[in-house]
């Protein structure tokens, strides 16, 4: 009978197998858009040796694919021009029916978190309920959103939000890249086509995320830096494992530069350690906002309590609100807690052993490693406790003192289980499963988080257009980015002198359009905002980079999406004369 039984659940096995269907990538799904008048790729995997076969309706053609020992098949489809609702069915003797397929143009939006920035979502653009509510008009506008993901290798797999292409409406606007949106919604207006967008961002990251492997090894600067990547361990517990040693390694290498240890104590949390020359800060708040403007890396705060009676040898709960970056809080000079990352709130329990009557010194050691930091939040969390009804308030000022300047820090160890700015990370896991659909070309926001690295990035950001056009090999596809809008990243001094960095970073960009043939740059200096990264004017940014597409891809004429560029400049007598290319829009490329 058990054998009777075997073989039934062997042969249904076996039926289920001879039957599966094929498995398609979440870019292969209804309200698609394929890129028109193309040999577009469509790929996916079913059993090994097996033959699949496509038809497209919008010619009637057949079209079949042999599956490798592995599985895996491709086969490229003529594609019509601008058109549809058309479908598209792939079978491997169990049908799979593509619907609601456009044929139109396809670009990739990519960058970090000024092309991440939604509609409304956490940015919340200029004029968003009116945006969304307009968005409605556009059907023939579909939208890809690739989810966050990282890997140490290339993958072919990835997942999507909501499973695949949605259709641009009320309902699934507010989510997506404004600035990818309104660079769609103008071409659609202006071309009368099918727009096909697809979303790869992640905010707060470096360029070299989404840089190949073979790309990065092409620098000098940055090829030991690869291959130290490459051999990390390929599980997430190996890579762990070995982060964990080089926090614990990079801890002991400050310990022995931090002013605050003598000999591996930490000296400055001490119950009696002399504080009469520190100086007071507001706690909880910003370092920066009040007396350590511009600074980064170790500060130490101290707070001198009393300890109740009746709460001797009794556990107790402090809590000491956020910290940007890192910190390590003592109790009595006894470290009780420490944490990594500025979004965490602190709640360390202190040991009835360490609580004594009288006197006591709460102290936290803080690692600003850039931008703003120290103790924040809302003041109500910052306090020590018996019990719910029992506590101590701790907000208000506190004693501080400089241990060590970021200068002076040595590099911090990169967590290779789960930094997305970790090289070739983003590539891997969010670019190269994109290749090779058909595209039309790529729109790009990105560069803030390589501000202070200026000097570098007009050859990496050349090196990774170039890395990406080898990758889908057709050819010297279009690229479009932004320069970074203006924003105060602190003054930094150079040679005696004070200067605002971003420039910089903005300089590099603008040489990168005269490196890279078919790019161009869509200047935002007058859409940015003092005191904000993410200025809310994304309808000027999908504008200018719609403008770019429309002169130099499409060839509208009428239109101008380029921007003067400096020339050169003639000083005679008490006048300069500046000359600019691509003036035309003003005197027709006279000087100016």
């Amino acid at each position: 009978m058990n054998r009777i039984i075997v073989c039934v659940l062997l042969s249904l096995f076996g039926s289920a197998m001879l039957s599966a269907q094929v498995k398609l990538l979440p870019i292969f799904s209804d309200n698609m858009v394929l890129q028109q008048r193309v040999k577009a790729p469509i790929w996916g995997e079913t059993l090994p040796n097996k033959t699949v076969e496509i038809i497209t309706s919008w010619n009637k053609k057949k079209y079949t694919a042999l599956a490798d020992e592995k599985g895996k098949w491709i086969v490229k489809v003529d594609t019509p021009s601008a058109g549809g609702p058309y479908t598209i069915t792939i079978s491997d003797g169990k049908p799979v029916m593509l619907s609601n397929v456009l044929i139109g143009e396809v670009w990739i939006c990519s960058g970090q978190s000024n092309m991440e920035m939604q509609v409304e979502g956490w940015g919340k653009i200029n004029n968003y309920q009116q945006e969304i509510a307009d968005a409605q008009k556009y059907p023939n506008i579909r939208l890809m959103q690739i989810k966050k993901t990282i890997s140490t290798l290339p993958v072919t797999d990835f997942d999507a939000t909501n499973d695949g292409w949605q259709i641009c409406s009320s309902q699934t606007i507010g989510d997506f890249s404004a600035v990818g949106y309104f660079f769609g919604r103008d071409l659609h207006k202006y071309r009368d086509v099918p727009i096909g967008l697809i979303d790869t961002t992640w905010g707060g990251t470096i360029i070299e995320t989404w840089m190949s492997a073979e790309a990065l090894e092409t620098m000098p600067a940055l090829k030991s830096e690869v291959e130290a990547i490459k051999q990390l361990p390929v599980t997430k517990e190996g890579r762990e494992k070995v982060y964990n040693q080089a926090l614990e390694n990079w801890g002991r290498a400050i310990e022995e530069k931090d002013r605050g240890f003598v000999d591996g104590k930490a000296i400055w949390a001490g119950v009696n350690y002399d504080t009469n020359e520190w100086k007071t800060m507001k706690v909880p708040g910003i370092m920066q906002e009040q007396e350590l403007k511009g600074f980064n890396g170790i500060v130490w705060f101290r707070k001198e309590i009393n300890i109740p009676v009746d709460w001797e040898n009794q556990d107790l709960t402090l809590r000491v609100g956020q910290v940007d970056d890192n910190d390590f809080t003592y109790f009595n000079g006894v470290e009780v807690g420490h944490t990594e990352g500025w979004l965490s709130p602190r709640s360390y329990t202190i040991p009835k052993e360490l609580v004594k009557r009288g006197k006591a010194v709460i102290s936290v050691r803080v690692i600003d490693t850039g931008g703003t930091g120290g103790i924040y939040g809302p003041s109500e969390n910052v306090f020590i406790q018996k019990s719910e009804t029992e506590r101590i308030e701790l907000a208000g000022l506190w004693n501080y003192k400089i241990a060590m300047t970021m200068k002076e820090v040595p590099a911090m160890p990169r967590n290779s289980t789960s930094d997305p700015n970790t090289p070739t990370y983003l590539f891997n896991a969010m670019l190269n499963p994109l290749v090779p659909y058909a595209i039309k070309g790529v729109i790009w926001y990105q560069g803030e988080d390589n501000w202070n690295r200026a000097h570098t990035y007009a050859d990496m950001f050349a090196t990774l257009i170039n890395g990406w056009r080898a990758e889908w090999k057709q050819g010297d596809f279009p690229f479009y980015y932004c320069q970074i809008a203006p924003y105060d990243y602190g003054i930094i001094t150079e040679k005696g002198k004070e200067v605002i960095n971003s420039a910089y970073l903005r300089e590099a960009q603008a040489k990168v359009e005269h490196r890279v043939s078919n790019s161009g740059m869509a200047v935002l200096l007058d859409a940015g905002m003092e005191k904000g990264i993410h200025p809310a004017k994304k309808q000027a940014a999908g504008e200018r980079l719609a403008l770019l597409a429309l002169t130099k891809t499409y060839g509208v004429e009428g239109v101008n999406g380029e921007s003067p560029y400096y020339k050169s400049i003639e000083i005679k007598n008490d006048t300069v004369v500046v000359s600019f290319e691509r003036a035309n829009m003003w005197i027709s490329g006279k000087n100016c």
